[in-house]
């Protein structure tokens, strides 16, 4: 039977709510510390504030008894063995991470340490960052046998982060002593044993007790590394793939069929070769940036990252330039959007391609009508409701009397539409898909032009009229 442990998690964001419920599921007693009062409450009463599936499900279930939701990190360091800093990282100016609440954090723990802790970074940060936490901690007064610092990076997807979690390819715990080593080995026991895989009621996901996830034990300074590496990576992929889509327009040549012969390579595989209109969200812009900025603080020419970063912003100009010579003119034609948030199943806007897109496309003199299954609210704060930007109750009033439709994200209900009723409903069934979720054959058979990312554009055969 595993040990339970106390843990607290600080930050009811994105990771620190995922990670603190997680905990919980796996047979954990957990403290989540927010300084934001009416975020607390809110969990307290059982919202999640975030659209992200099976969260609601283990809120619900561990809420107030398992989880607690509270804002004094003093009384939940005290009280708890393992401190997960979950706060945020934004990107500066300069593209370093913003590290400020990680500092404030540590210094508000170092003031309430009454026994051996172990403080575990959850955020992305760059390599040293753990050595940083020590010295601030240190210089707090706090004596260096009294706590550890462990690097525990997080690798979720957005809209798949509960199963990500309790599923996970691999759980990497950066750690420079045995002691530390050993609660972190503690923590993830029910993952790493398979014994939560035979426990009932379980989120399902692709791991069993036969098939357990693999935990990785490196130094910190590895750990800090493989997280920041593993998303710049990610996003490399997800700019080539769009640089190729991008040759095989010129050449006509078919960027699917490219994509899977490539990916049946075992070296390569075929996850993230899926073209589109460029990454976005809490992650891939902001390490790329930072991981980026460091190797030049280490003076190391990591160049290649700069051109990831601009493939990725000429991505989202080169639609537009699709957009432009679907319809000839732009200024005054009405335009009907599907997706606003930056990918599929999540409500996160945050550097979202399809946000920036729209913006682009107002600038250009378009009204546009948009729908999203989950982000609109959040997108209502970046683009104000207006004469130009009109928001939609679903896909089909969106594209009501449209001059063209734009496919900006890949929920699976776009991908499902009614043609028969999506032709009938547009002015002019011509359709712009920025994720290739259509077959453009099937589309032609509907009557739509149709466009799309790195396959040659499709267009109806009209019978010829004698005159």
């Amino acid at each position: 039977m595993s040990k339970k442990i106390q843990i607290a998690v600080v930050g009811s964001g994105y990771v620190g709510l995922v990670a603190a419920v997680c905990f919980a599921e796996m047979g954990h007693d957990v403290i989540c510390v927010d300084n934001d009062e009416r975020k607390v409450l809110a969990l307290q009463g059982g919202d999640t504030l975030i659209h992200e599936d099976h969260l609601p499900e283990l809120l619900n279930r561990y809420r107030n008894q398992r989880v607690r939701f509270m804002t004094d990190l003093a009384e939940a360091t005290r009280e708890c063995e393992a401190i997960f800093i979950a706060v945020g990282t934004p990107q500066s100016e300069t593209g370093d991470a913003d590290l400020s609440y990680v500092e404030a954090v540590a210094s508000e723990i170092a003031r309430s340490i009454n026994g051996y802790k172990v403080i575990v970074e959850k955020s992305t940060v760059p390599v040293y960052t753990n050595e940083w936490i020590r010295r601030v901690i240190e210089r707090n007064g706090v004596e260096r046998e009294m706590f550890d610092v462990v690097s525990n990076p997080e690798f979720l997807r957005e809209g798949t982060a509960v199963s990500d979690f309790l599923h996970p390819d691999r759980i990497v715990v950066g750690a420079d002593s045995e002691r530390a080593a050993a609660v972190l080995n503690a923590i993830y026991a029910p993952l790493t044993s398979g014994e939560y895989y035979d426990t009932e009621n379980i989120i399902p996901g692709m791991l069993s007790s036969e098939n357990p996830p693999p935990i990785l034990l490196t130094s910190t300074k590895s750990a800090e590394i493989i997280k920041h590496a593993s998303n710049a990576f990610l996003a490399m992929k997800i700019s080539f793939i769009n640089a190729v889509s991008n040759l095989c327009e010129a050449a006509d040549a078919n960027v699917e069929q490219v994509a899977r012969g490539m990916g049946l390579d075992s070296r390569i595989g075929p996850k993230f070769l899926r073209p589109g209109i460029g990454y976005g969200g809490s992650c891939f812009p902001k390490d790329v940036a930072a991981f980026r900025s460091v190797a030049e603080q280490m003076g190391v020419d990591f160049s290649l990252l700069s051109e990831v970063e601009k493939i990725n912003t000429e991505q989202k100009k080169r639609f537009l330039s699709k957009v432009r010579s679907a319809l000839w003119t732009l200024r005054g034609k009405k335009l009907a959007v599907l997706g606003l948030a930056f990918k599929g199943e999540t409500d996160d806007i945050r550097e979202s391609p399809a946000i920036d897109l729209v913006e682009m496309l107002l600038g250009e003199g378009c009204s546009v009508t948009a729908y999203d299954p989950a982000a609109m609210e959040r997108a209502k704060a970046e683009l104000p409701e207006s004469k130009q930007m009109i928001y939609a109750t679903d896909s089909y009033a969106a594209a009501r009397d449209a001059d063209a439709l734009l496919i900006l994200t890949d929920w699976r209900e776009f991908a499902g539409l009614d043609l028969h009723k999506l032709n009938a409903t547009m002015r002019y069934p011509i359709v712009i898909d920025g994720r290739n979720l259509y077959d453009p054959h099937a589309m032609v058979e509907h009557g739509f032009t149709y466009m799309s990312v790195g396959r040659p554009a499709a267009h109806p055969v009209r019978e010829a009229v004698a005159v």
